[in-house]
C-alpha cells in the first residue's frame, strides 16, 4: 500500500527506503529474546545484567526539592538556556569534585535537557558537509548519528584491550585527519569501564591543537570511580579549555536518569555556539527540575553512597565471572564490566559473535547482558541490577554464577 509520505522522507532517514528495512537492532533483539525466555521458563527469574541506568531512584532530598519548587509561580516560565542558579552550582560542583576553578558560569556552562540532546546538538555547532567526526567504538552513537544527518562522515577509532581501551590516533590516515573536525571521547567509558589519566588527556590536547580538531568529552560516568581512582575532567589538562567541551549528566552520579538534566562546560565561544543552537531547539528544562538539580549538586554524598554500592557489587561480580571462566577485572569507573565472550560450550555450541552468546545466555540461563562486536567479541555486565539489600545482591550474583557454570563455557 502506497503512502503520501513514501517519497517525502529525508534521505538522511533512508528516503524511499524508510521503514522498509528488515534489520533488527541489538536492543530490540535483546528485548524479544527476554520475552521469549520468560515465556519458555515461567518459573525461573530473569537476571538482568544489561540495564544501563541506576537501580536507585533520586535521593529523597532531591525529590523534596522538586516538590517544593514545582508549585512556585516563578518557576512556571520558560527556562530557555537555563537559570543562573544552576550554572553557578555546576561551577561550584566542578571545582569541588574535579578541581576546576575559574569557570565563568554565565559564559562557560550551559544546562541541557539531559546529556543526550547536548551530544545531538554539538554536530550542528561544528560539522559541515564533508567534515569528519572521529569517534570511539564501541560507544554511545548519538553524536555520530547527527554528524551523518548533516552530511558529515564518521571515522571509527576502535577501543582495544591491548591499548587499555584508549584510542590510537596513529591509525588515522592523513587524508582523514585533513578533514577531521571533531573528536568524541567518553571516560570512564561505556561499555568498557576503562578510565583515562592526565597523560592521555594531555596527548588529546596536543593532538587537537596539531590537527585543528574540537574535542568533545562525554563525562556521564566521570564521578563514578573506585579503589583510589579520582574523578578526572578532560578540562583539567593544560590547554583543554582552548580546544574542548565536556558534557556532564546528573543521571548516573545522582540517580536522576528520568529527570533529564545535565550541562556542558568548557571553551566560552564553543559554549555560546551550543547555546545558539539550543535556543533554536528547545525552551529549557523545567525550572523546578533545575532547582532540584542544584540541591543534588550540593550533596555529593549521594554519589559517594552510590559508589560504595557499585564497588561492593563489582567485587562480587568479578569474582563470580572469574569462577565461571571469564577473565574479568574490576573497572576503575562507570558501572559496567566488559569481558570477552566465550567461544562456545563443552557440549558443542559455538558463538560466532558476542550477539550470538548474548542470545544464548538469555535463552538458556535467563541472564540478560549487552553484546558488543565493534572491536572484538565482548559482553557488558552492569552492576545496576535490582536488589534491595546486600544479602539480595549476593543472592543474585551467586545465582548468576551457578547458571553460568552449568553452561560449561569454553574460552
Amino acid at each position: 500500500m502506497t503512502s503520501f509520505f513514501d517519497d517525502k522522507i529525508s534521505e538522511r532517514l533512508g528516503g524511499t527506503g524508510f521503514g522498509k528495512s528488515t534489520a533488527i537492532y541489538k536492543f530490540e533483539i535483546i528485548k524479544r529474546a527476554k520475552a521469549a525466555a520468560r515465556k519458555a521458563h515461567p518459573d525461573m527469574a530473569l537476571i538482568d545484567m544489561g540495564v544501563g541506568e541506576p537501580d536507585w531512584p533520586a535521593d529523597d532530598i532531591v525529590v523534596k526539592a522538586l516538590a517544593e519548587e514545582a508549585g512556585k509561580s516563578e518557576n512556571r516560565w520558560y527556562a530557555d538556556n537555563g537559570i543562573i542558579e544552576f550554572q553557578e552550582e555546576a561551577a561550584r560542583y566542578l571545582e569541588k569534585v574535579y578541581g576546576l576553578s575559574g569557570l565563568i558560569p554565565s559564559e562557560q556552562i550551559l544546562h541541557g535537557i539531559g546529556s543526550k540532546p547536548v551530544l545531538a546538538m554539538l554536530p550542528l555547532c561544528f560539522i559541515n558537509p564533508g567534515d569528519i567526526l572521529l569517534t570511539t567504538v564501541p560507544g554511545y552513537p548519538v553524536t555520530a548519528t547527527y554528524t551523518r544527518y548533516l552530511g558529515g562522515e564518521v571515522f571509527n577509532l576502535p577501543l582495544l584491550e591491548s591499548n587499555s581501551f584508549l584510542p590510537d590516533f596513529k591509525i588515522i590516515p592523513p587524508e582523514v585527519l585533513k578533514r577531521a573536525k571533531m573528536l568524541y571521547l567518553n571516560y570512564p567509558n561505556n561499555p568498557t569501564g576503562a578510565v583515562a589519566d592526565t597523560a592521555f588527556f594531555n596527548r588529546v590536547v596536543d593532538f587537537a591543537l596539531k590537527n585543528n580538531i574540537v574535542v568533545i568529552h562525554d563525562a556521564a560516568y566521570a564521578a563514578l570511580t573506585y579503589d583510589g581512582y579520582k574523578p578526572l575532567s578532560f578540562l583539567s589538562a593544560d590547554g583543554a579549555m582552548d580546544v574542548g567541551l565536556e558534557v556532564h549528566s546528573l543521571s548516573k552520579a545522582f540517580n536522576m536518569t528520568g529527570w533529564r538534566i545535565g550541562f556542558i562546560c568548557g571553551n566560552s565561544k564553543a559554549v555560546k555556539a551550543c547555546a545558539t543552537v539550543k535556543d533554536n531547539t528547545d525552551s529549557g528544562q523545567f525550572r523546578a527540575i533545575q532547582k532540584a538539580a542544584v540541591r543534588a549538586l550540593r550533596h555529593t554524598e549521594i554519589t559517594e553512597r552510590t559508589i560504595t554500592k557499585y564497588s561492593r557489587r563489582f567485587n562480587l561480580l568479578t569474582e563470580a565471572l572469574n569462577e565461571a571462566g571469564f577473565d574479568a577485572s574490576k573497572p576503575k569507573g562507570s558501572f559496567y564490566c566488559y569481558v570477552k565472550a566465550p567461544a562456545g560450550t563443552e557440549n558443542g555450541s559455538l558463538f560466532s559473535s558476542a550477539s550470538d552468546f548474548s542470545e544464548f545466555l538469555i535463552h538458556e540461563a535467563l541472564i540478560s547482558t549487552v553484546p558488543w562486536d565493534d572491536a572484538g567479541k565482548y559482553i557488558r555486565f552492569s552492576v545496576t541490577f535490582e536488589a534491595d539489600t546486600e544479602e539480595m545482591e549476593a543472592e543474585v550474583i551467586n545465582e548468576m554464577k551457578e547458571r553460568l557454570k552449568r553452561l560449561r563455557l569454553v574460552f
